[in-house]
């Protein structure tokens, strides 16, 4: 049995105050629970003085080893890949005379057509029944230097109803155009004006081809292999004039020469200054000095 006194209580009659009879709070505490609540009271069998186990002191057997199945990476996607196969294939006996090949990896599936498939391919992938791909989620292109039809345009599409995607590839060169697919997908206007400015394809039907994402008056495509990677014009803010000014850059690239099969990452000879006359700014001339400046 314990007994609890109030703290005030207490230091009035330390203080010699009168002391008047409060209320005492009595509690007890059992042997088991005060055993339990110290786990330094152990006996040398594993046991504490209450009777209970303490089961950091008991023996453990060892846990057998996880062993991982070795899964091929290839038969994750069998069943998927092979349904792409039978779609792939459904497609071209659809399609014969404009799908010339397709691709699987892994559970992507890619079909290749030439520039005068664009329109009959896309009106058919976003109108059948059997694809309804009525998005159009990305379009960009990759440039082949060493081959005749240099770049690879690339349209990737999603179909919300049967929850699959589709990429589609044609080819083009700086002289072969390829028709716009606006009038069927609104969302490829942006799309294709950024490969048009960043590659240089021309998409015939385009309602306002030009650039959207280099600076007005920008000449070249910067994303082409042999565009040089410090360009040729360098913009800066001159603090002396308070305007952006566009000045010639300094700053020389070996001209790569991608004719002939040579290798794409090979630089031809030392490099010489290929720079077109119509990139090649003049001096800027100096201001003419202000009416306040010229009476002083």
């Amino acid at each position: 049995m314990a007994l609890r006194i109030p703290a005030a209580s207490a230091l009035r009659c330390a203080s010699g105050q009168s002391c008047r009879p409060t209320a005492v709070r009595a509690f007890s505490v059992s042997s088991m629970h005060r055993a339990a609540w110290n786990p330094l009271k152990t006996q040398s069998d594993g046991k504490d003085s209450s009777g209970l186990h303490n089961m950091r002191n008991e023996p453990r057997e060892p846990q057998p080893l996880k062993t991982v199945p070795i899964v091929n990476p290839a038969d994750k996607f069998k069943e998927k890949s092979e349904a792409l196969h039978k779609y792939g294939q459904y497609l071209m006996s659809c399609l014969p005379k404009y799908i010339q090949q397709f691709s699987v990896w892994k559970d992507e599936l890619a079909i290749h057509i030439p520039p005068s498939g664009v329109i009959p391919v896309f009106t058919f992938l976003k109108y059948h029944t059997a694809a309804e791909y009525t998005q159009v989620s990305d379009i960009t292109a990759v440039d082949y230097p060493t081959k005749d039809q240099r770049f690879e345009v690339v349209y990737n599409l999603l179909s919300v109803r049967h929850n699959s995607r589709i990429r589609v590839k044609t080819y083009a060169d700086e002289a072969t155009p390829v028709p716009s697919i606006c009038d069927l997908y609104d969302g490829a206007n942006w799309y294709e004006r950024e490969v048009y400015d960043m590659f240089g394809v021309f998409f015939v039907g385009h309602p306002d081809l030009r650039r959207i994402m280099t600076d007005y008056g920008f000449d070249g495509h910067p994303l082409r292999k042999d565009f040089p990677m410090t360009g040729y014009t360098e913009i800066r803010y001159d603090e002396e004039l308070k305007r952006i000014v566009v000045e010639p850059l300094e700053m020389t690239q070996a001209y790569r020469n991608f004719r002939g099969g040579s290798s794409v990452w090979e630089p031809v000879g030392p490099g010489d200054d290929n720079t077109p006359d119509s990139f090649k700014l003049p001096t800027p001339k100096p201001e003419p000095p202000k009416e306040g400046e010229q009476k002083k």
